[in-house]
């Protein structure tokens, strides 16, 4: 017999002394808060805010609203006619069916005088010729709903394009008027006037409450500031200081700076909005809801990355709103805004947000509990390369013996015996509904992706993503696991490789893996001689009564030569791969290019320039003894600011660190010699010294390796 421990159940008079409680997860489970919960007590809506609330019947949106925003896809420039042709998409594509209905302006649609003698707001004549409350009509012909922009703060020209201070009343009363559904209230106008925004915010979610139309419409509380991003700011003007007083007067308050910049969102920024979004889950409910920004599909992240994105927006109970052109969207990307097992989670009526269960890591776990007494679960990989990410179903708060495991991505529908877990491609999340049943199924069953164990005859520590050499013979397994209550009988694994290379079994595959037991299957993978550098793919396919599975793939990088000779330049020779904080790694020169190597006045001829945070991976194939040089800050931050400018440095091979810098400041260079005799695979990375990117401007340099 089992229980569920429902999160509408356990709301105790612990329920808010800790952020832990506030999400409901059942005593004694090894869950933390995300975040420590630092400020004032909330009051109001915030404080009472509790797992099982009903929705409040007159919220405008008693669950995360869903829809389209003008600003990153389109910018600032957009007209009616491309707005109404985006909606027409949102119909026709099935988006608008699957709940993204709100069609909404950002900044830009304002003329250019944005305020008529009359004293109320208009719109750009020229690209709204119609006029907004015409626009708002249109919208509502096609079954949507329509949104719009304004700012907090009084207009002023050369800072902000549209503000609203001074004229709060008129402009609710107008926005009502006009037939706009939602309205977001930014506040760059406001920060430039030193305003409070408790103080404007509040005043504007009354006049928007009471208008004169007595028309209900969605407030977004869109303070975008942060410090470092937006210079020294006091908490309490800050964005993360919003869920103090937001969830009184708002459905969505924004919790970190934007997420990109128009026409640009990249996955770095999506995981830093998300970690600050989770800092407060406690104030978060029906019809109030945190909002760590828009959904970037196709916007600079690849479509694991947006998959992600998409994981991890549902499991914070956030609205989603898309911010590309959803006219330009591959299938893919369609398919992972439509899939109905995703939005349910999202939409779940409980409302409540996620929290992250056990420690921070490159690999977490967050859940969020869902009305029917299952959880939702995200099993997120942070890191470059796949990994396998596990819990327990009474970690999440869960008890009984069986639970059934729905994979919302692929579908498939499984039985636990209270281990969930995933194989997770890099920078990838598995989201799953895992809910306590009598019934038995398919056993889960989950596979690794493929481990290189070996190149030719010399052991290598266990990777998925590995540097080789055309010719080299590779040896690599792949584990199950069968997490189920019932035996999995005669597995069938096979290796899907690269046109051209070999995979053979190595060892007899297993005939059975028992229930909580795990079995390994070997392969030995030749790569052809003449093989073009570049990565290769290698994944695993399992078939078996618990149906078909393909692991997330692993990596084989088909290497440059490694360097020969004495002295070699190592800058010289061609990396496997560079990256750069901002802009690209420069060959001697800073990065930027145009500027020597400069270290405290004195010119280096040779090394590499990068931004932080950088890798610069290089293919020595054990055959070097020796490299030296050393690193320092470029003299080039002094021309920029006082500001940043500092960083550190590791030389790492073959998986460990071999020489670590410590905190580089400006004005000195230091060197260093490290020994590399047997290291197949060097990796020189730079840090941001724990104190952001900004300026730092980072050299190694006269790097020099023995052959």
């Amino acid at each position: 017999m089992f229980t569920v421990r429902t999160w509408a159940a356990r709301t105790s008079a612990a329920l808010l002394t800790t952020a832990l409680a506030a999400t409901g997860l059942a005593a004694g489970a090894s869950a933390a808060p995300a975040a420590t919960a630092v400020g004032p007590a909330p009051t109001g809506a915030a404080a009472d805010a509790a797992p099982g609330a009903a929705p409040a019947s007159d919220s405008p949106s008693p669950t995360p609203y869903q829809g389209w925003n003008t600003y990153y896809g389109l910018g600032g420039d957009f007209t009616a006619d491309e707005v109404l042709d985006v909606a027409d998409f949102l119909v026709s594509s099935g988006l608008a069916a699957a709940g993204y209905d709100i069609v909404w302006l950002d900044g830009g649609w304002q003329d250019e005088v944005p305020r008529g003698t009359d004293g109320r707001l208009r719109g750009d004549t020229e690209r709204f010729p119609d006029g907004m409350a015409a626009l708002a009509d249109e919208i509502h012909d096609r079954g949507l709903r329509a949104g719009i922009y304004t700012d907090a703060g009084p207009y002023i020209p050369g800072t902000c394009g549209l503000g609203s201070g001074g004229h709060y009343q008129t402009d609710a009363d107008t926005f009502a008027e006009w037939g706009y559904d939602a309205v977001k209230v930014d506040f760059l106008c406001g920060i430039t006037a030193d305003l409070d925004p408790q103080e404007a915010f509040t005043a504007f979610a009354e006049a928007l409450r009471d208008n004169s139309s007595g028309r209900p419409m969605i407030f977004n509380l869109c303070n975008p500031v942060t410090s470092p991003d937006w210079g020294d700011y006091p908490e309490e003007q800050q964005s993360t200081w919003s869920w103090t007083y937001a969830p009184d007067i708002a459905e969505s308050w924004r919790t970190y700076t934007d997420v990109g910049f128009v026409g640009q969102i990249q996955f770095k920024d999506v995981l830093r909005n998300f970690d600050a979004n989770a800092r407060h889950p406690e104030v978060a409910g029906p019809g109030r809801f945190s909002d760590p920004d828009y959904l970037g599909p196709e916007l600079g992240m690849t479509t694991e990355e947006f998959r992600t994105q998409m994981s991890l927006w549902t499991v914070a109970a956030a609205p989603l709103v898309i911010s590309s052109d959803p006219r330009t969207l591959s299938q893919d990307s369609l398919d992972i805004l439509l899939d109905e097992d995703v939005l349910a989670i999202d939409q779940d009526r409980l409302g409540l947000q996620g929290t992250r269960v056990g420690a921070a890591g490159t690999t977490e776990t967050w859940a969020k509990p869902l009305a029917d007494g299952s959880v939702a679960v995200a099993l997120l990989n942070r890191g470059d390369r796949p990994a396998e990410v596990a819990t327990t179903a009474r970690d999440l708060g869960l008890r009984g013996r069986s639970f059934a495991v729905l994979d919302t991505w692929s579908d498939a529908r499984t039985q636990s015996a209270g281990t969930i877990r995933a194989a997770v491609p890099a920078h990838g999340a598995a989201l799953l509904r895992v809910t306590p049943t009598r019934h038995d199924g398919a056993p889960r069953l989950v596979a690794s992706s493929p481990a290189f164990t070996s190149v030719g005859a010399d052991a290598v520590a266990p990777t998925t993503d590995l540097l080789a050499a055309a010719g080299d013979r590779l040896t690599t397994e792949v584990t199950l696991h069968n997490d189920g209550s019932t035996p999995v009988r005669d597995p069938r694994v096979t290796l899907a490789v690269p046109s051209g290379w070999s995979a053979r079994p190595a060892g007899a595959a297993p005939r059975v893996v028992r229930p909580g037991g795990s079995a390994t299957v070997g392969f030995t993978v030749s790569v052809p001689a003449g093989t073009e550098t570049g990565g290769y793919d290698i994944a695993a396919s399992v078939t078996s009564g618990s149906g078909r599975l393909t692991t997330p793939p692993s990596r084989v990088t088909v290497a440059p030569g490694a360097p020969s000779g004495s002295d070699v330049v190592l800058s010289g020779h061609p990396w496997v791969s560079a990256t750069s904080g901002w802009l690209t790694p420069t060959v001697d020169q800073s990065v930027g290019g145009g500027s020597p190597l400069t270290v405290a006045g004195v010119v280096h001829e040779t090394g590499i320039g990068v931004a932080s945070p950088s890798q610069v991976r290089y293919y020595l194939g054990g055959a070097c003894t020796a490299l030296t040089g050393s690193v320092g800050i470029d003299d080039v931050v002094g021309t920029v600011g006082p500001e940043g400018g500092t960083a550190t440095f590791d030389v790492v091979g073959d998986g460990e660190t071999l020489w670590s810098s410590g905190t580089v400041e400006r004005g000195t260079a230091i060197p260093f010699t490290v020994d590399v005799t047997g290291i197949r695979d060097l990796t020189l990375q730079v840090g941001d010294a724990s104190d952001g990117g900004y300026n730092d401007r980072a050299d190694w340099l006269t790097l020099t390796t023995t052959c």
